[in-house]
């Protein structure tokens, strides 16, 4: 049993770490591009959502995959 939930822990301890680093790198390089221009705020703020929810898409994924350990 606690082989079991160790290894649920590092599916999604692991999983987690590249969409977590992708959605800083996201908002971070979204904030830079508004800072540049702010006029296109509106024009940036799409895409950047849209990246981010496949970036945690990953995220999910790892998350069903703990689940489905047993």
């Amino acid at each position: 049993m606690e082989n079991v939930m160790l290894a649920k822990a590092l599916a999604i301890g692991i999983g987690s770490i590249a969409p977590a680093i992708s959605i800083g790198m996201i908002g971070s390089k979204a904030m830079e591009a508004i800072g540049r221009n702010p006029e296109a705020a509106g024009k940036i703020l799409v895409p950047m959502l849209l990246a981010s929810a496949f970036a945690e898409a990953i995220a999910i994924y790892a998350l069903v995959i703990a689940f489905g350990i047993k």
